[in-house]
């Protein structure tokens, strides 16, 4: 086996790596919007459910089949499935959560 081949062999398996960690992140954010009210959506001023949820599962199918092909196989619809994965957990995720508890949650805690 020569350098090429090896590097070769590298490159796949960190590409696979990188395309399991963006589908784990595709599939929390899925089960995640899965598990909310329509109305804590409306509450935190953020888009509907529906859309949220065709995002997410449109975002964990392109990164099931890019983890099915061998790992960043799609390019760009990898990277705006990751993307739109990624915005939720960080921006919606956090609104949505807070205003589905229901309970006196302050900055710092509970009141």
């Amino acid at each position: 086996m020569d350098g090429k081949e090896l590097i070769g062999y590298i490159q796949n398996g960190i590409w696979y790596i990188l395309g399991l960690v963006a589908f784990a992140l595709e599939l929390w954010a899925l089960v995640d919007c899965l598990r909310h009210k329509p109305s804590s959506f409306e509450a935190a001023s953020k888009r509907t459910k529906t859309f949220w949820l065709a995002m997410t599962a449109v975002a964990a199918i392109i990164g099931g089949l890019s983890v099915l092909t061998g790992g960043g196989g799609f390019g760009i619809f990898g990277i705006a499935a990751v993307t739109a994965a990624c915005v939720y957990l960080a921006d919606v995720r956090p609104a949505v959560k807070e205003t589905g508890t229901g309970r006196n949650q302050g900055p710092y805690g509970p009141w």
